[in-house]
């Protein structure tokens, strides 16, 4: 099969990356699996198995997708999207809060990003696991840590730093943040308990969670997947969040604990040791790994290509959130 895959972002990513992370280990599973794989990604951009096309920003798509293509696996949603000649379908990777209805072939990126539009066409995202350093899961615990835009209101790094503060001798390591924040308005963390890292990745990002007890994540928005939950899974460490979005799916008994508590996840994080880090890796290695999320695009390559819709209905939000923020006590 002759698959381009379109994003708006740049290939390859040297740090956090999202929804470009997850596009370029799925071209490369693709490719693993004898499929012939284009990308039409941001001009810059390179990869080292698969073209690369430049996106013209500003301009539509549809002249830019070569004729010999079968199927053009879009990760945003294109200006002239009705104008495809070619089988088309659009991942959904984050949260909108209108009511505008959506492309009839979009798929999400978990049960629960599709279930709050109605729809039941997802693909759990999935990560090449072997472009991430060997897991040492009887290394030296030490800290716990956070994995994310602490920039993001939303993310909550203040909550997670507010359950480290109840937990008294626990450390945390924040991935993703800085100590002074001006653009989250003039804030200093004080604590010594607390170390900033930025935003890390790689084999230094790999080593920061190598030797953590637990990824803190105790989010205020549904979480569409997650990609850092499942980067924390794989190098062992249980996860401590809040049940919303995805998390419910991902994160199961065997391998973490969910409240949108402090006192919960504070009490919750002093028995960490209850936890196996190998169940945490099985866990995240079998069930969300590149090759899974392949096999998952693939049938849905095939009903397009059979010209089949992959949602009954566009799919539509099935309920406007109000709140800026979910509830966090």
């Amino acid at each position: 099969m002759k698959i381009l895959i379109a994003d708006n972002g740049t290939i390859p990513v040297t740090l956090y990356g999202g929804t470009e992370r997850v596009i370029w280990c799925l071209g490369k599973e693709l490719t693993k699996l004898g499929h012939r794989v284009t990308f039409l990604v941001r001009k810059g951009s390179h990869c080292d198995f698969a073209p690369v096309l430049p996106l013209h920003e500003g301009e539509g798509i549809a002249p830019h997708i070569p004729d010999d293509v079968d199927v053009v696996h879009l990760n945003f949603t294109p200006t002239d999207v009705g104008e495809l000649k070619k089988p088309y379908l659009i991942t959904i990777h984050g949260n909108s809060n209108d009511a505008g209805e959506l492309d009839q072939n979009a798929v999400f990126v978990s049960r629960n990003h599709a279930e709050r539009y109605g729809s039941d066409s997802f693909v759990h995202n999935g990560l090449d696991w072997s472009e991430y350093s060997e897991p040492d899961l009887g290394a030296e615990k030490r800290y716990f840590h956070f994995l994310g835009n602490a920039a993001w209101r939303l993310k909550n790094v203040k909550g997670a730093i507010a359950v480290i503060a109840k937990a008294r001798t626990e450390q945390l390591r924040v991935l993703g943040g800085v100590r002074f924040n001006i653009r989250m308005g003039i804030r200093f963390t004080f604590s010594p308990r607390i170390r900033f890292y930025g935003m890390v990745g790689g084999e230094e990002k790999d080593r920061l969670l190598i030797h953590s007890k637990g990824l803190l994540f105790p989010v205020r928005w549904h979480e569409p997947f997650g990609l850092s939950i499942i980067e924390s899974l794989y190098f062992g460490c249980p996860v401590f969040g809040t049940p919303y979005g995805s998390l419910p799916e991902i994160v199961t008994d065997a391998v973490g604990f969910l409240s949108n508590k402090k006192d919960d996840l504070a009490d919750a994080i002093k028995n960490v040791g209850t936890f196996s880090p190998k169940a945490c890796h099985d866990h995240a290695a079998h069930n969300f790994n590149s090759k899974k999320m392949a096999e998952g695009y693939l049938e849905r390559y095939e009903m397009v290509l059979s010209n089949e819709k992959l949602n009954k209905v566009p799919p539509r939000l099935k309920e406007i959130q109000k709140e800026k923020f979910l509830e966090w006590r």
